[in-house]
């Protein structure tokens, strides 16, 4: 009998203003540090993704985003080499949000910045790049990195 496919879930924020992004600097996290990604994490038991992504951003950048701002932009499939294992990340963006935009989590963070949407930085997560051009050709889903993935052994 085959192990049953598990999946990690992850919750990402496209917070657009004016044909910009605002990307955050990896800091002191193990993974990518250096490098711009989105305010993300995690989905956690007993909560939807779009209630994780809402947590995410008041945890992250200190905003409050209502239920009725948000909306799905991207799905992302993708495979990590690390330990190999897959992720599948939901994205949403925000029309509108209450609270003081600021870095909340110096310690994982040590820059939050606005890119032009058709210039991101060098430095950014190769999958973020990867979802965000995505999303930009109006694409719903995506899949990133599974040529490199390996039989899993059972």
């Amino acid at each position: 009998m085959k192990d049953r496919y598990k999946l990690i879930p992850e919750v990402f924020l496209f917070l657009i203003r004016d044909e910009k992004i605002l990307l955050a600097r990896r800091f002191q996290t193990g993974f990518q540090d250096g490098n711009y990604g989105l305010p993300a994490g995690h989905g956690e038991a007993n909560e939807t993704m779009s209630e994780g992504m809402r947590r995410e951003a008041l945890e992250e950048i200190g905003v409050t985003i209502a239920p009725n701002e948000i909306e799905f932009a991207h799905t992302q499939h993708r495979f990590c080499e690390d330990h190999p294992h897959a992720r599948v990340g939901f994205y949403f963006t925000a029309r509108n949000y209450t609270g003081e935009l600021h870095n909340a989590e110096p310690h994982k963070c040590d820059a939050l910045d606005w890119f032009p949407l058709t210039d991101l930085p060098t430095n950014i997560v190769p999958h973020v790049r990867a979802a965000i051009e995505s999303y930009l050709r109006g694409e719903k889903y995506s899949e990133y990195n599974w040529e490199q993935r390996m039989p899993f052994v059972s």
